[in-house]
């Protein structure tokens, strides 16, 4: 393994309202894994949720203690892991990711995520005026990061169960072919 990497998880990553909670949960039933999702531990360890953390701190320390986090994942295995739709984007992110996990990008066009999260009101990026330009302004801007994932999977017309089965396959494959990501 001369690219250093040491695949014992999976990171799902990607843009809000893509599916990585709930094809993360059902990926790590199947598989029989831990599933975490970064914003839940984050809200845990500062006391406080997403929303506040960005109204009292500011997006940069909100990022802050996401790099922090993705740093501990490394001593974990076993695990699915769904991240926070900008964590990729911060430097040394997804490199860091990449050493122990599969990076795996669930996709979905700016219409269909505007559709899933329209009514949602914890997700504080969208909360200003015209949030569906707002989702096409971010992921326009994200996709290259997104794209250096290991797997970028479109979660539009396919089941959660089709999504989960597929993922666990590439990642057993992972593990056997290591040299190819």
């Amino acid at each position: 393994m001369s690219d250093g990497r040491n695949i014992k998880n999976i990171a799902l990553v990607g843009f809000m309202g893509t599916g990585k909670s709930t094809v993360g949960r059902q990926l790590a039933a199947d598989l029989q894994f831990r599933f975490i999702d970064t914003d839940e531990l984050i809200e845990e360890q500062a006391g406080m949720k997403i929303s506040e953390i960005f109204t009292t701190a500011g997006e940069p320390m909100f990022r802050q203690l996401e790099g922090r986090l993705v740093d501990e994942l490394a001593d974990w295995e076993n695990t699915v892991i769904s991240t926070g739709g900008g964590l990729i984007v911060h430097p040394g992110n997804l490199e860091k990711l990449k050493r122990h996990a599969l990076v795996v990008c669930l996709w979905a066009g700016p219409q269909a995520i505007y559709q899933r999260t329209a009514h949602q009101t914890h997700r504080p990026l969208l909360q200003g005026p015209e949030p569906l330009k707002r989702i096409e302004e971010l992921l326009a801007l994200r996709e290259p990061f997104y794209r250096q994932a290991d797997l970028l999977v479109s979660t539009e017309l396919r089941s959660v169960r089709e999504l989960a089965t597929n993922i666990a396959h590439q990642f057993r494959l992972a593990g056997n072919n290591l040299s190819d990501l």
